[in-house]
């Protein structure tokens, strides 16, 4: 037997054509399959590449937008807190305007309530001097002299030394 020239014929020839037929199988079938999926797979990782690209352009994008917002804000809010300084030193301001005011009207009325408050004890004093004198007097004379109180000579003689007193 030689390996080479066998003694059937038809073994080599079967042998031929199932392998003829398994290399036609495994191209038409088994062959495109794995062309397809190394295709997708390719094209999973192309993809994947690509989103991973998009989302980080997209993620730099947004991290520009935040910063921009986010400087935004912060001169927002130095503008309010300005604002709001300006606006206290007016309130202040106002408030101490006010405040004076009061404070002038008060002092204005406690001087008025003064001045009324002298007159009266002035006029109180007066009255009383002129009381006590007249009662000195008609003690020393030994007479009433209620006649000379009524006549007014007590408030000229105090008028007259309170001008002789100012002058």
């Amino acid at each position: 037997m030689n390996p080479l020239f066998p003694d059937n014929y038809y073994e080599p020839v079967i042998g031929l054509v199932v392998f003829l037929v398994t290399l036609f199988v495994i191209g038409k079938v088994l062959v495109p399959r794995l062309q397809k999926t190394l295709a997708e797979r390719a094209d999973a990782i192309d993809g994947g590449i690509m989103r991973a690209e998009k989302a980080r352009a997209e993620a730099r994008n947004l991290e520009r937008q935040y910063h921009k917002q986010l400087e935004e804000a912060r001169r927002d809010a130095a503008l309010l807190r300005e604002e709001a300084r300006e606006q206290g030193a007016r309130i202040r301001a106002e408030l101490r305007a006010q405040a004076q005011a009061e404070a002038r009207h008060l002092i204005g009325t406690a001087h008025a309530q003064i001045e009324a408050d002298r007159k009266a004890a002035f006029a109180q004093i007066r009255t009383e001097i002129g009381r006590l004198s007249t009662d000195l007097a008609g003690r020393i004379i030994g007479e009433s002299l209620e006649d000379v109180r009524h006549a007014g000579i007590v408030e000229r003689f105090l008028d007259e030394l309170e001008n002789r007193t100012v002058s």
